[in-house]
This record gives C-alpha cells, structure tokens and sequence, in this order.
C-alpha cells in the first residue's frame, strides 16, 4: 500500500494510508479477522500494533508457556496450527498437541508473510493507533491518517494484561525479590522460598515449572486469592465426540442443577470440571484447561495462602487486608496476578465508530474473530451482522460463566442457520463444535448428539436462571 503525503505535523509530513480497513492490534483476534476477510472480500488492510511484529502478547509471554487448548483452536482460520497432531508420548499422550510460545510466534510470521505477499495487507509496527482515524509511530513519530471511508477494527477492546508489561498490583517495600514469571528461568541463585502470587493459568505454569525444574512442593507458597475452577483439558478436544459429548455433560447437569455451586460439583462428577482442593469450593470460573498430570502436581503445593488480593510484599513478609503472612527473608515472589482475561462491557461488534472484536462462540476468540471477518465480507447490512454475531463475554465468576455459556450458545443458533456460514465453519478448525465434512461418525458421536438434542433447551434455560 502506497502511503502518500497528506500535510506536516511537528516537522513530519503526515502519510495517508490507502487502505479498506484499519485492524487495530496484531495479536490472534486482529489476525484471525484480517486471515478470514481478506481470504473473501477484495479488500486492502492495514494492521498497526505498537508492539515489534505480528503475535500479540506472545512476544512478551514467559518462555515456558504453552497453549492451554488444542493448537488447532487457535490461530487463523486458513491455516491450521500444528499438524492437527496427537502427542505421542509423555502425560499428555493420546491429546492434540498444544503450541509453545515460539511455535506460536512463528506460526503468526508465516501467515503475515502470506498476508503481505498477497499485496494488500501491509504491517505497521510499533505504532499506536492514537484515535480520530491517525496512527503514529512509537519509533520515528510519523503520523499517518486512513480516510473516512476506512473501517476502523479495534482488535485490543480484551487484549490481554501480562506480568512482563503490567506492575504488580501490591505494593514492594525495599529489598524485596518480586519478578514477574518470565524472570524465573533466568534466576542465577536458588532463594530458600518460591511465593506465586496469582490463581489463574499463569500460577499454575508457574507452579508446574518449579516443581518441574526440582522444586520442593513445600518451599512453594502459593497466594491464590481466589480458587479457580478449570476444565478438564481431556475433554476439550477438535474430536466432534469428545468435545460434543461434554456440551451435552454441561447441559444435561445444568438441567437438574440446584444451584451453581451444585452445577460446577455435578460437572466435575462428570470429569468436566476440575479443582485443584476438593475441600474448598471455587469462586472463580475463568475456566483454562488443566491436565489431571497437572492437577496431581499441583496438589503437591500445601503452603497455599487464601486471605484475598495481596496489598504489600517487603523482606520476609506479606501483607494482607485482615494481616500479614511471614516468607523467607530470601524469598523470591513470582508476580502471575496480571488480567490475562479482561472482563469489559459487551458491545455490538459493528458500530459506526468501530468493528469492536469480542468473542462469538463461548471461549475461542479466535473462531469468533475469523467468524466476524467471513460475515463482514460476505454481508452488508450491519444489523444483519450484529444478529449474526452478538457478542459472549469471558467467565470470571460461576455466575458469568453461566452467562457465557447461555450467550455462546445463542451466538451459534443463530449463525448456524445461515447454510454458507454454517458450511464454512464446519471447514475451520478454530471451531469446537464443527463436525468435519466427510467425517466418518462414529457410536460416541452419535450418543453425543443425541443428549445434546434432549437436553440442551431445558439445559440452557436452567443456566439463564443460575446466571
């Protein structure tokens, strides 16, 4: 895309750029839309973020992450991540493989690549989108500006926070050790005392990662907040089956629920739901995948504080609303508190003002993102858009989750009545639910469509009420 100059500013002559579309933000929902649009409208994109290249919060996520789903649910929907392959040894054995993060970084590489070779994306890097339709480099200062007939997609409205770009939100006194979890691995002395500050997937990785690297259990204190309820890894699989089957465990236990505590017992009766102390009853339900080889590893960890959000940490203790907990004065706190889930008001995705990108289908961004960008192409009418496409939130607490779950479902009901969406969505991997054309079918599969047929309206209903 040619950026010609338009007028100076501060000594810089500001470019315009030509283009259909501004994608605010390089991450997996700018890229998923972009990949989905581009692949079926004649369109020209621009795509700013202020960080380095494509990727998103992985260019700054802790070395020994890994995706907690199936890498085939994640990515963009022309190409699929990994080979689509089972893991052939180890405690995971048997389920899909799970991208790390550099895997991840260069997957995004080669789809830009494609993009840009296509003539009608262009990247730019470390800039920021500074509103009123002008992009500036964090670099140079160029200015550059898109016309008013130039989409505005804004693909950050839930970028994640993390650890490396974010403070801690406790106060450090002098001389304490806090790191956020991406310094561990560079830790050049052992401290007698771990402290994980957090309750959420980036705690556990990092319990998991201690206690991988020879960590005794009892020299990790773990400050959880809130005790989280997580979704058995095992049963969130791309097999129609596996992953139909527990959609059709989540209904019919919703059905008969008592409540939502007894909703979530019932779930995790039925291997759906896991947590890592079967004494204490959750508050949280974000819900990341866990392994049982995880889960058992983790309940290794006894020293685990629940005195609520942590306020201040300083040489050998830790500070909380109703007191304080004493540490090694060598201690070593891992900040792993960081929002890696925001949870924001839903909008209408299409506004005037802007495409805002939200999650379609409960729990994958990215199927919703590459959802949004086949609709955008292939639709005019942005009331027809937004029927299509309402938007879900993220689960935080039971409550929400029940929500999510009720709003993502309604979301598929309804652009699953379109045959060409439901066609192509049964062709993109990034969708759990999709049964694959040509695919063999199978005993289980069967039994799991069925439940769902029986139960899913008595299921959902129950869960609008608990929500």
């Amino acid at each position: 895309m040619d950026a010609a100059p338009r007028r100076c500013h501060r000594g810089f002559v500001t470019r315009a750029i030509d283009a259909d579309y501004l994608v605010v933000g390089a991450g997996a929902t700018g890229m998923a839309f972009v990949d989905a649009l581009t692949d079926h409208a004649d369109v020209r994109v621009a795509v700013v973020d202020r960080r380095h290249s494509v990727s998103g919060h992985w260019l700054e996520a802790y070395s020994f992450v890994r995706l907690h789903q199936a890498s085939a649910f994640y990515g963009v929907a022309s190409t699929l991540l990994g080979g689509g392959r089972l893991q052939q040894n180890g405690p995971e054995e048997g389920l899909q493989e799970r991208a790390t993060q550099s895997e991840i970084c260069a997957y995004y590489e080669r789809v830009l690549e494609r993009m840009v070779g296509s003539g009608r994306v262009e990247l730019f890097p470390n800039c920021e989108y500074v509103g009123d339709r002008t992009v500036v480099s964090r670099v140079s200062g160029q200015r550059y500006e898109v016309s008013e007939r130039c989409r505005v997609v804004d693909a950050r409205y839930l970028a994640p926070t993390i650890p490396a770009e974010s403070p801690p939100p406790f106060h450090i006194g002098d001389d304490a050790r806090v790191l956020p979890v991406n310094a561990l691995p560079r830790l050049e002395e052992a401290p007698s005392q771990y402290v994980v500050v957090g309750s959420g997937k980036t705690a556990t990785d990092a319990c998991i990662w201690l206690l991988s690297r020879g960590v005794d259990p009892d020299a990790i204190c773990w400050v959880r907040p809130r005790d989280p309820w997580m979704l058995n890894r095992a049963v969130v699989q791309p097999d129609p089956a596996v992953f139909l089957g527990m959609v059709a465990d989540t209904m019919q236990a919703a059905e008969v629920a008592s409540s939502l505590e007894d909703l979530f017992l019932r779930l995790e009766d039925a291997g759906v739901m896991l947590r890592i102390d079967r004494a204490v009853t959750p508050t949280m339900a974000k819900a990341p995948t866990l392994a049982l080889w995880e889960l058992e590893q983790l309940r290794t960890v006894q020293n685990v504080v629940r005195r609520g959000h942590l306020t201040s940490v300083d040489r050998g203790r830790l500070t909380f609303a109703d007191g304080s907990v004493a540490v090694a004065d060598d201690a070593v706190v891992a900040h792993c508190a960081a929002d890696g889930l925001r949870s924001r008001p839903l909008v209408p995705v299409w506004r005037t003002e802007a495409i805002t990108l939200q999650p379609i289908r409960a729990g994958f961004p990215c199927f919703g993102a590459a959802l949004v960008g086949y609709v955008e192409a292939t639709r005019e009418d942005d009331e027809e858009k937004n029927r299509l496409c309402p938007p879900s939130p993220y689960g935080n607490s039971l409550a929400q989750w029940a929500r999510m779950t009720v709003l993502g479902a309604q979301a598929a009901r309804a652009f699953s009545t379109e045959p060409d969406i439901k066609d192509w969505s049964d062709e993109v991997a990034l969708n759990p639910a999709r049964i694959p054309p040509g695919h063999a079918g199978s005993a289980a599969l069967d039994e799991a469509r069925d439940r769902l047929a029986r139960h899913s309206r008595s299921g959902l209903a129950r869960l609008a009420e608990l929500s």
